[in-house]
């Protein structure tokens, strides 16, 4: 069964297409700047050739049509006609309490969708455009809704609630929900799979660090706590965004600098984080290349990073009674070596010791920790896109055998 994976975001669209039974990826690639000028598609075809298409992209329906045509392209293209893609999985951000799962997409599910905008409005409308475009375009074939919430809602109300007015939450669904739950929810199982374990009794701390990052606590495969909360602004320092902050300290901001819940969103989102402490970039390469250098903001960027870091694995290891195996997946996660050996320095004491030489790898599946650790540290990069496909095909297929 051919699947396309689509991942829409505010001006972009991710897809990856997909042979499954081998779980092939036929193509991949982007359309960028979507709606702006300069737009472009870039396709990555399963031999590793490169093209780069470019052209205007008005909106996401037209962006989901160019994708269709160059798949179906005679010189470009992984299928012959548009008939063999079979079903279409979409990456969707916020699924609320109503999703503890991937779901066939209906009219009532799309319904419940455009209800939950309000609690990811820089993310949702994006993800219901692609599943709009694909209503029109491919209106016979099946599409399935993957959340990254989902994987999070097995969190319990002592965990997920706000020291708030509890009419707040029964009124407004305030509360934590948590992100990244698809990677979470993949390295936790593609661990379990390279260790030869079963997930029953077994503690995982899973770390996804990149631009976007957040922890997970993880017992009996099942998430117990994360770092994100009612948005992605909650949790670890970020590339843009701040992580924790006290509510009064940005009240304290709008205050004295005089500006609206607007500016104070963006400053949270898009102007703290790493960028903002360090003054260097959201980029993490080029914040340890300035560290390198001497650059004392940076420095002190890649320390506080590294704090944070430690400090949830230290909490979650408090919450789970202990840790069996710690993960590090993301861009940064699978690449920052250095970092990587500052977040595990000191944690011995909670039985994670890390190899120094087997830490010196970067991007590929590898056992990390020294032969006395305890607990397993390991390298896992993510693969959301594979689980969006097999959660895809799994449900398809109970349709067509249901059918």
């Amino acid at each position: 069964m051919k699947i396309l994976v689509l991942n829409c975001g505010s001006s972009s669209i991710k897809f990856e297409f997909f042979s499954m039974g081998k779980e092939t990826v036929l193509s991949q690639g982007v359309v960028e700047k979507v709606g702006m000028k300069g737009s472009f598609l870039r396709l990555e075809k399963n031999d590793g050739s490169k093209v780069k298409f470019t052209g205007d992209v008005l909106d996401h329906k037209i962006g989901v049509e160019y994708i269709l045509g160059v798949l179906s392209s005679e010189k470009h293209g992984a299928v012959k006609s548009l008939d063999e893609i079979k079903a279409v999985g979409h990456r969707v951000v916020h699924g609320g309490e109503d999703f503890s799962g991937s779901v066939f997409i209906n009219d009532e599910v799309i319904e419940v969708l455009e209800k939950n905008v309000e609690l990811a409005p820089l993310h949702n409308p994006a993800n219901l455009k692609g599943i709009y475009a694909l209503q029109e375009l491919l209106p016979d074939v099946p599409q399935v809704a993957v959340f990254d919430t989902a994987f999070h809602q097995t969190m319990k109300p002592n965990v997920f609630m706000y020291g708030i007015p509890y009419a707040l939450y029964t009124k407004y669904k305030i509360r934590r929900y948590g992100f990244h739950g698809t990677s979470h929810r993949y390295v936790s199982a593609r661990a379990l799979e390279i260790l030869n374990k079963k997930p029953d009794g077994l503690k995982i701390i899973s770390c996804h660090l990149g631009n976007g990052a957040s922890i997970a606590a993880i017992k009996d495969g099942k998430s117990i706590d994360t770092s994100m909360g009612f948005t992605p602004v909650e949790g670890l320092i970020m590339g843009t965004r701040s992580g924790d902050l006290d509510i009064g300290a940005l009240t304290y901001i709008m205050r004295k600098e005089e500006v609206g819940i607007e500016t104070a969103s963006i400053l949270v989102n898009k102007f703290s984080g790493m960028l903002g402490i360090t003054g260097v970039s959201s980029d993490m390469r080029e914040i340890e290349e300035k560290a390198f250098k001497g650059n004392e903001r940076a420095k002190l960027g890649l320390e506080m990073y590294a704090y944070r870091v430690k400090k949830y694995i230290g909490s979650y290891a408090a919450a789970l009674g202990g840790v069996d195996v710690l993960i590090f997946t993301g861009g940064i996660g699978e690449n920052a070596v250095d970092l990587r050996k500052e977040i595990c320095r000191g944690l011995e004491f909670a039985g994670m010791s890390l190899d120094i030489d087997k830490n010196n790898t970067r991007g590929k599946e590898t056992i990390i920790s020294s032969e006395e650790s305890r607990c397993k540290i390991m390298i896992v990069p993510t693969n959301e896109e594979l689980v969006i496909a097999q959660d895809t095909f799994d449900i398809v297929k109970e349709i067509n055998y249901s059918d």
